[in-house]
C-alpha cells in the first residue's frame, strides 16, 4: 500500500499589521511611522479598504533597520535613506547584471556600484572620524578627573 502523502497547505498568506500593531513591535511611535513614510523611507506593504495603513515582516524589517541606524549609530534621516536608496539601488544592479554577458553594459552596472560603495564609505568615515574624536574628548575628560582626583588624594 503506497504511503499517504500529506494534503497540501494553501500558501501561507503574509500577515498584514495596522500602525498601532507595528509601533508596539517595532518600539516606535505610530507618528514616527508615518513622519518615516512621508519622508519615502517607508512604503506601506498595503491599504486596507478604509484606507489603513498595512505593514508586512519585510517592513517591520526595515523599520528596525531605521531605528538601529536612527538610534544605535545616530545616523540623520537624510542619512538613511541615502543608505536605503544604496542598498535598493545595489539590489538592482544585482538583478541588471545577472541580465546580461555584454561586458560593456556589465562595466557600467559596475562603475554604478563602485561609486555608491564611495559615497558610503566616506558617510562612514565621516562618521567613524566624529566618533573618534567625541570619544578622544571623553577619555580626556576622564583622565582629568583621575588627575584632579590623585591630586586630592595627596
Amino acid at each position: 500500500m503506497p504511503a499517504a502523502t500529506p494534503p497540501t497547505e494553501p500558501a501561507a498568506v503574509p500577515k498584514l499589521l495596522r500602525i498601532q500593531e507595528v509601533a508596539s513591535e517595532t518600539g516606535l511611535t505610530a507618528r514616527a511611522i508615518r513622519y518615516y513614510e512621508e519622508q519615502g523611507l517607508l512604503e506601506p506593504a498595503a491599504r486596507s479598504e478604509g484606507a489603513y495603513r498595512l505593514f508586512d515582516a519585510s517592513d517591520l524589517e526595515r523599520l528596525r533597520f531605521i531605528r538601529e541606524l536612527r538610534d544605535d549609530a545616530g545616523f540623520s534621516l537624510a542619512q538613511i535613506g541615502q543608505l536605503l536608496e544604496d542598498e535598493a539601488a545595489r539590489q538592482r544592479n544585482r538583478e541588471r547584471l545577472r541580465a546580461t554577458t555584454d561586458p560593456k553594459q556589465r562595466r557600467v552596472y559596475l562603475r554604478e556600484a563602485a561609486e555608491r560603495v564611495e559615497r558610503q564609505i566616506a558617510m562612514l568615515e565621516a562618521k567613524s572620524e566624529r566618533l573618534t574624536a567625541m570619544l578622544e574628548d571623553a577619555r580626556a575628560r576622564r583622565q582629568r578627573i583621575a588627575d584632579n582626583l590623585a591630586e586630592l588624594d595627596r
